[in-house]
């Protein structure tokens, strides 16, 4: 069994150039980390690669067997070159992107404004796994939903939600032609507490950037400013937990649980 041993490698110079965004937009292609990307069987990876050593590693090669497709095997330098993790677990996944269709978009949605780190992403996508809502439209200003943090924050969740990048003015044209009733969490006086917001057919949830929240243009379309009351003395909550706080209370309003 071949494994590659040189960093020259027109297959591996093409790997590395997925850790850049201009590359995966070009291509769309995206990089997964981990041994649990294979329980996925439902996903068809392009290409597995794995480190050396997993050749002989029987639970690898119990979840390969789900999947007609190509093993690379790296050396342990190669591959280290290519992974994203310190600790790697000595698998990496190529997948092509899914492809979008706003035709399709579910009555309940988030919107995401500018959110810029990676982590809060990722977690607030897998908490949108966990819940069901399974269309994300993000700003263009946000982070690259396939950058190596944010996959690694899903865990696995990127493969089961739709992630829509669209231009503000075309996302709140959207919402206001579809009309979705439009919920923004605002610290205001006019503001409704979480609890007592009234859901329709058609629900959009709007968060934003961790450092200058919500835009002026999504507010002038916004149906219900909405809080989330603090009961102690923090001064506010990480987007990603008020993202998670509030799908999870539309699906209690909903009765869904």
């Amino acid at each position: 069994m071949e494994i590659i041993r040189s960093k020259d490698n027109k297959i591996v110079k093409e790997l590395k150039k997925l850790k850049q965004k201009k590359y995966r937009d070009l291509t769309n292609k995206f990089l997964a980390e981990g041994i649990k990307f294979l329980d996925y069987i439902e996903y068809i990876p392009e290409l597995i690669i794995a480190r050396e050593d997993m050749i002989d590693n029987s639970i690898f090669l119990k979840k390969i067997k789900n999947f007609n497709t190509k093993i690379l095997y790296l050396d342990e330098k190669i591959f280290n070159e290519l992974s994203a993790q310190e600790n790697s677990q000595g698998v990496i996944i190529q997948y092509q992107k899914k492809e979008r269709n706003l035709d399709s978009i579910s009555n309940d949605i988030i919107v995401l404004d500018d959110i810029s780190d990676p982590g809060n992403l990722g977690t607030i996508i897998r908490v949108c796994d966990a819940t069901n809502f399974k269309d994300i439209i993000l700003t263009k200003g946000s982070v690259d939903a396939y950058n190596d943090k944010v996959i690694r924050a899903s865990m696995g969740s990127i493969l089961n939600v739709n992630l829509i990048y669209l231009d503000r003015n075309f996302i709140i044209n959207l919402l206001v032609e579809e009309k979705y009733n439009t919920f923004i969490t605002y610290l205001d006086k006019t503001a409704v507490s979480y609890n007592k917001i009234k859901l329709q057919n058609k629900n959009a949830i709007v968060m934003g950037n961790e450092g200058r929240g919500v835009g002026k243009d999504f507010l002038e379309i916004l149906h219900t400013k909405t809080i989330i009351p603090i009961l102690g003395n923090a001064e506010s909550l990480n987007v990603a937990i008020a993202s998670s706080l509030m799908l999870y209370k539309f699906r209690e309003l909903q009765n869904i649980f």
